[in-house]
C-alpha cells in the first residue's frame, strides 16, 4: 500500500509541477517516406500500438465524390514508415481518445462555416489487430457551428471530454463540450503579455498538453518559440526553439501536433525528400 501511495505521489508531483523548458529538446524526427497526399496536418500516438499517425488534409471531396483523397500515414515509434491509408476525410485534427481507446479525426469545416461538405464532422477510425487503418469509420458527430472557424484544428481533452478550438486571426479559443457540442467557455489568450500579436502565432491550432497550469501551448512562428497558457488564457512561459530551424509561412496553418506522450510536433518541409516532422519535448 505504501508503495502504491508513493508511486501516486510521484506521478502527482510531476503532473502538477511540470513547467516549460527554457529550450525545447529534440526527441527524434520522422522523415516522411512518401510525398504527402495533400498537406501534413496533425499527429497522433497510440501507446499500446507504439505507432504514430500523421494525417494529411486540405483536399475536400471534388467532382461530386463524397470522399477526400487525403491520406493518413502510419509510422513506428522510432519514426519508420509502415503504411498509408485513405479513410476518405479532409483531416484537420487526429488524436487518440484515451477514454474510448479509439483513433479519431476532425475534418475541415467541422463548423460548416464555409458551407456543407460530405463526410464533415468527427469520426472514429477503425484499426485492425496490427494497429493499421482499415479505411472503415463511424460517425461520432456531424458538423457543429460551435467550432467557429472553418479551418480550426481542435485539440482534445479526454479527461474532461472537451475540445479546444482556436479561432483564426484571433486570441480566442473556444472550449466545446464533446457530449453536447455546446460552447462551455471562451478563453482569451493574453498575447500582449506573451509579447506577440495574432499574426505571429499559429492561426488555427492550439495544443492541449494535460499539464496542470500549463494546459495550452501554441507555436510562435515568427519568433521561433512555443508559448504556454493556462485555462484562463494567462501567459505562463515560452520555450525557445533553435534559431536555425527553417519555419515557413505554412507553419501558421498546418504541420503541427501534440501527442499524449508529451511531444510537440513541427513539420519542416525543407528537410528530406518529402519533409520531416520534428518531435520536441517542451516540459521538464
Amino acid at each position: 500500500m505504501k508503495l502504491i501511495l508513493s508511486i501516486f505521489a510521484v506521478f502527482t508531483f510531476f503532473n502538477v509541477y511540470a513547467e516549460p523548458l527554457n529550450n525545447a529538446e529534440l526527441a527524434f524526427k520522422i522523415p516522411l517516406a512518401k510525398e504527402p497526399s495533400t498537406r501534413p496536418m496533425t499527429v497522433a500516438f497510440i501507446p499500446a500500438e507504439k505507432k504514430y499517425y500523421i494525417a494529411d488534409g486540405g483536399l475536400a471531396p471534388i467532382g461530386g465524390e463524397p470522399f477526400s483523397k487525403s491520406q493518413i500515414h502510419v509510422y513506428s515509434e522510432d519514426g519508420k514508415y509502415i503504411k498509408s491509408s485513405n479513410p476518405g476525410f479532409d483531416n484537420r485534427s487526429i488524436y487518440f481518445n484515451e477514454t474510448t481507446k479509439s483513433l479519431e479525426t476532425i475534418t475541415y469545416n467541422v463548423s460548416s462555416a464555409a458551407g456543407f461538405f460530405p463526410n464533415t464532422g468527427i469520426f472514429k477510425l477503425e484499426l485492425d489487430d496490427q494497429g493499421l487503418l482499415t479505411n472503415k469509420s463511424k460517425t461520432i458527430s456531424g458538423f457543429s457551428e460551435t467550432f467557429g472557424s472553418a479551418g480550426t484544428i481542435p485539440s482534445y481533452d479526454a479527461k474532461n471530454n472537451q475540445y479546444f478550438a482556436k479561432q483564426e486571426k484571433s486570441h480566442v479559443v473556444l472550449v466545446i463540450d464533446a457530449a453536447s457540442n455546446e460552447i462551455k467557455n471562451e478563453i482569451m489568450l493574453d498575447l500582449e503579455k506573451a509579447g506577440v500579436e495574432h499574426h505571429d502565432i499559429t492561426d488555427h491550432y492550439i495544443a492541449f498538453t494535460n499539464q496542470n497550469g500549463f494546459e495550452l501551448a501554441l507555436l510562435d512562428v515568427d519568433h521561433k518559440k512555443i508559448l504556454t497558457f493556462d485555462l484562463n488564457g494567462k501567459f505562463k512561459g515560452a520555450t525557445e526553439l533553435p534559431k536555425s530551424l527553417k519555419l515557413r509561412a505554412k507553419n501558421h496553418f498546418n504541420g503541427l501536433g501534440y501527442t499524449n506522450n508529451g511531444l510537440f510536433f513541427l513539420y519542416i518541409d525543407s528537410e528530406g525528400d518529402f519533409g520531416t516532422y520534428y518531435a520536441y519535448k517542451i516540459f521538464k
